[in-house]
Parts: structure tokens; sequence; C-alpha cells
């Protein structure tokens, strides 16, 4: 079975923005292939393994679906792998401080109207 190195693979579905960033990520023991933590960078991938590691301030799983030959446009990079994180929570809808939400194109608020949206935050913080 084929096998690619881990940095090169991280790469090629752009997760990372060079090699070498990839690298010291995986250097760093940031990177776990199929729950075990990987601190080589010449550790390798293949279709099936489950990565897990921090993007951002999320917390990134994935299933590598195939290994890639290039590091190709976004769309080309999506396919080499399978998101298998929880969809994220809907939004709310409305906004939690009632009457801090201002009509599109309103214009910046007023002096009173500033107050006013001053005295709800302080309500809804506690102070």
């Amino acid at each position: 079975m084929e096998t690619i190195r881990i940095d090169k693979w991280l790469w090629y579905a752009r997760f990372f923005k060079s090699r070498t960033l990839a690298s010291r990520a995986v250097a760093a023991g940031r990177i776990r292939v199929n729950s075990e933590r990987v601190v080589k960078t010449h550790g390798s991938v293949r279709p099936g393994d489950v990565l897990t590691f921090p993007h951002g301030r999320d917390i990134r799983v994935i299933r590598v679906v195939t290994l890639g030959e290039r590091r190709g446009p976004a769309p080309e990079a999506r396919e080499l792998y399978e998101d298998l994180a929880p969809p994220a929570p809907p939004m709310p809808d409305e906004h939690p401080m009632p009457g801090g939400r201002r009509e599109r194109g309103a214009g910046r608020p007023t002096k009173q109207e500033r107050r006013a949206i001053d005295a709800l935050k302080r309500r809804a913080d506690g102070g």
C-alpha cells in the first residue's frame, strides 16, 4: 500500500501554508495518526488513516481518502480527506440582547441611542 510523508500530505491538503510549518507541527507532537502521537516528519500516512490536530482554534479530525500527487487548488485539496468533526452548532437567529441590534442602513447611533445600548450591555453583564 502506498504511503506519503505526513508533512507533505498536510501541505498538499492545504492545512498548512508551507511544508516547513507542517513539519514544525509534526515535530512539536501536535499531530496524531490513528490516536498515536507522531513526532517525526518522515512519519507516513496512507488512505484510511485518521488524523487529529489543532488548526487555529479548532481541533480537526479527518480521514485520509487519497494521497494526492501535488499541492493543487483548494477544491482539489478537499478531495484528499473526509472531515469527521461534528457539524458546528447553528447560529441563533436572534441577538441575545433585546434592542441591541440596529437595522441595516440606519447609520451611526445618536448619543441617546448609544447611552441606551451601553445601559443594556451593563445590565446584560451584571454590572
